[in-house]
């Protein structure tokens, strides 16, 4: 497979301008997309007939609910109360209340036309400790039996993530987490067993993680994310990242042996990245880029296609610090999805770092990956910056991402399972103002503008689009802050009413034709 095993830039230089990005990869010293206020029209949005057009949500971030009905406390439910985590402490005790306002939300999705929505299911909800010895928690499963009923009654097939970042507290402190590549491993397997026999009939899309990269980076590599722990941030990542490996293959095997056959369903994982332009034209900072690619989607997506991890981080992780595959799970993992899910949002610059590194028992992640990274070159953005402090708009990355990632793993199908954008102060605005989210409504243009090009002009396996997210709702350390809602959620009104910005119409009318 291309740059499978090796770093060699003129290669690297070679693929991209085979996959018809080089025009992209040397921005002039002042280009940058402009943020116009003009909305955009329909017409360059061409897919495939059976394209499927979605909407998001994640468990954690909308339900609410979270001591109700016998559901255990997860890592989140811990984290959020730790004064000074999150955005003014705020918390997900409530979010969005979908818990109780499912029905009104599965009506609203209908009303939008929508007719694919890729959900998580809350393991604390179903098993209250995260192991199933200890019994699971009938009226858990019983309300994910009524919200999959709905939203199959409505017309609406359904993605569900068995883990979006929502460990159970009892498993975190019981065996350390994902730390521990043995416990947690076999509670995931039987957590992931317990679902697929209870929702598999109806449940056609499976996601077993949500961006493990960062539960391992910020979740285990620092104090960004639950559970912050930071005990040995020079080896925790590469173990978090190992335990939710093997959880993942020893589920997917499950699935297969068990269910899939007469499910007819299936499987994969949703992987985030970026893409990644060089800081400067020379070899040293194109390399950089491929090599901040493999560090992190490369990290998870070379074991489940080829097995194992990329060489350039069996080079560069030193120390023994990165785990080791035995022969057996290696061939668990190879070919152990029937789809791979990309999480896109932004782009920026990188560079190639060049300066000493720290001793290697002191080596965090960002060192032993040797890059430095920019959403600015000499002083000029890449694109208009949103609401978040990451994020900024530059729409042809997505097409740039989806071809790297059709040529280096030919997959059999890509879904684009995140995509979308908060709108600058959003917050502060009345909501009439807020309603009129042209900012969002462009960006959503762009960006699958960008897809429709990758699908019909360089033929990327891209099969389906979620965008981020359904409604506003609980955005992890920024709290309710940012908006990346479609739907607006009125959070100083009683009842959290639910408002339709001008995007969802707009996203509306974009789908209508795929009915």
């Amino acid at each position: 497979m291309l740059f499978r095993d090796t770093m060699e830039s003129s290669a690297m230089v070679g693929v991209l301008l085979l996959i018809g990005i080089s025009t992209l990869l040397i921005l002039g010293e002042n280009q940058v997309i402009k943020a116009s206020p003009n909305k955009r029209s329909l017409d360059d949005l061409v897919f495939p007939k059976d394209f499927r057009f979605g909407v998001a949500t994640a468990a954690y971030q909308i339900e609410g609910a979270y001591n109700e009905d016998g559901r255990g406390m997860s890592i989140w439910d811990i984290w959020s109360h730790i004064p000074g985590k999150i955005y003014m402490n705020q918390t997900g005790d409530v979010a969005d209340d979908h818990y109780h306002k499912v029905r009104e939300d599965v009506e609203m999705m209908k009303s939008l036309r929508v007719k694919n929505y890729r959900m998580s299911i809350s393991w604390s909800r179903v098993i209250p400790t995260g192991l199933i010895k200890d019994g699971i928690n009938q009226k858990g499963i019983d309300h994910y039996d009524r919200e999959i009923n709905m939203l199959v009654n409505a017309g609406i097939n359904v993605a569900v993530t068995l883990y979006h970042w929502d460990l159970p507290q009892h498993l975190q402190d019981l065996y350390g987490g994902w730390l521990n590549s043995n416990e947690v491993v076999e509670a995931f397997r039987d957590y992931a067993d317990l679902c697929f026999a209870k929702f598999g009939d109806r449940v056609k899309d499976w996601i077993t993680f949500n961006e493990p990269f960062v539960t391992s980076v910020q979740g285990y590599g620092n104090e960004g994310m639950a559970p912050g722990s930071t005990n040995s941030s020079t080896v925790s990542p590469y173990l978090a990242t190992h335990s939710q490996l093997l959880s993942h293959a020893v589920a997917v095997k499950v699935y297969r042996d068990k269910y899939q056959k007469h499910q007819n369903g299936r499987i994969g994982i949703t992987l985030n990245s970026n893409f990644y332009y060089p800081l400067t034209n020379t070899q040293a900072d194109y390399v950089a880029c491929e090599r901040a690619l493999l560090f992190g989607f490369g990290w998870f997506a070379d074991p489940v296609f080829f097995g194992d991890y990329p060489q350039v981080m069996k080079d560069f992780v030193e120390g023994g610090r990165l785990p080791q595959f035995t022969p057996e799970q290696k061939k668990l993992l190879k070919g152990s999805v029937d789809f791979i899910g990309l999480n896109h949002y932004t782009s920026n610059y990188i560079g190639n770092r060049d300066t000493p590194l720290p001793p290697v028992y002191q080596r965090t992640f960002n060192d032993d990956q040797r890059t430095i990274g920019s959403s600015y070159k000499n002083g000029v953005p890449i694109g208009p910056q949103a609401d978040s402090d990451w994020l900024y708009v530059y729409a042809p990355g997505i097409r740039s991402i989806l071809n790297w990632i059709q040529h280096r793993y030919q997959p059999k199908m890509i879904y684009v399972t995140e995509n979308g954008v908060d709108v600058p102060n959003e917050s502060d605005m009345p909501i009439q103002q807020a309603l009129n989210d042209t900012f969002r409504q462009n960006y959503i243009h762009d960006y699958l503008a960008e897809v429709s090009k990758a699908v019909m002009q360089d033929g990327v396996n891209v099969k389906a689009y979620y965008v981020w997210s359904l409604m506003d709702n609980f955005e992890w350390a920024n709290g309710y802050r940012c908006r990346f809602g479609i739907v607006y959620v009125d959070y100083k009104s009683s009842n959290l009413d639910r408002h339709i910005k001008n995007s969802a119409k707009y996203y509306s009318q974009v789908i209508k034709p795929y009915q």
